[in-house]
């Protein structure tokens, strides 16, 4: 069995802080966002609005096309661009809104690039077949139906619920990487066979779009947390994620006085980020 730890709101407030007088956009964060595809252009505008609304200091998006115009056009204060330029990156957020399948050789490149440098990566979606073999400091962020897929493209056997935080410890070790499972129940677990869970969420968070949101918060966080350990503040991350998508849907406050909330799309839960950062820091 694998010692499994609940991360708490006490332990996602200590990846927060006010910048000082000193601080300036590079001490903040800098985060590469290089996600979304022409067919899934609103991955890209969902993970870069969550990045900026997380608190990064500095955020480029690497693309063109559909994604990077409507990156502009909803966050103009981002730096678009086809390539990284000379910019200092803490944190990479990539594969959200891209199909593996339909991804070009120069993109294949690019990506396995990312996950040979020194950045700090999260991987998403239609960049997880690539994790394997990285020398990055990285993460994947599967949901249940990519985490299957994942543990057959390395070989491991299925694993069912009552088996996660076991599966998830055996894809971290067997990848050399950090694992966020997404679920009602997130769990995050690091190669040393050290497993966080983070239920800090409500059932609206389940809505198109949550995961790229998710993406753009962990950039946040990696890029602003550099002497962190990656898997803790990876759940802080998907702690303040959570708690902003309670926010978002008018359900919080103590459990027994708590009413049903409400739908909410992935914006607002980028929305209410400030707004949760603010609670957390008060």
């Amino acid at each position: 069995m694998v010692e499994v730890r609940e991360w708490s709101r006490s332990d996602t407030a200590r990846f927060l802080r006010v910048p000082s007088p000193d601080d300036d956009k590079y001490s903040r964060g800098v985060v590469a966002v290089r996600t979304g595809s022409s067919m899934y252009p609103g991955a890209a505008v969902l993970g870069t609005e969550a990045a900026w609304r997380a608190g990064a200091g500095f955020v480029r998006f690497v693309g063109e096309g559909r994604a990077a115009d409507a990156v502009i056009a909803r966050r103009p204060e981002t730096v678009v661009a086809a390539d990284t330029g000379r910019t200092r990156i803490d944190a990479w957020v990539i594969g959200s809104g891209t199909d593996a399948q339909t991804r070009s050789d120069d993109e294949t490149a690019a990506l396995r690039q990312i996950l040979t440098g020194s950045a700090r990566v999260v991987v998403d979606a239609g960049a997880l077949d690539l994790a394997a073999g990285s020398t990055a400091p990285f993460l994947v962020t599967p949901h249940a139906g990519e985490f299957a897929r994942l543990r057959a493209e390395l070989q491991l056997p299925p694993s069912d619920d009552t088996q996660r935080p076991e599966a998830a410890a055996e894809v971290a070790a067997t990848l050399g990487g950090v694992v966020l499972l997404k679920g009602a129940r997130t769990l995050v677990a690091d190669t040393h066979g050290g497993v966080i869970e983070v239920s800090s969420g409500i059932g609206w968070l389940a809505t198109a779009g949550s995961g790229d949101v998710l993406g753009g918060v962990l950039g946040a966080l990696l890029a602003a947390n550099l002497d962190a350990p990656l898997a803790e503040a990876a759940a802080a991350a998907a702690w303040l994620h959570g708690y902003a998508g309670r926010l978002a849907a008018d359900a919080t406050g103590a459990a027994e006085h708590r009413g049903p909330g409400h739908p909410i799309v992935a914006l607002d839960i980028a929305e209410a980020l400030p707004r949760a950062i603010a609670d957390l820091l008060a």
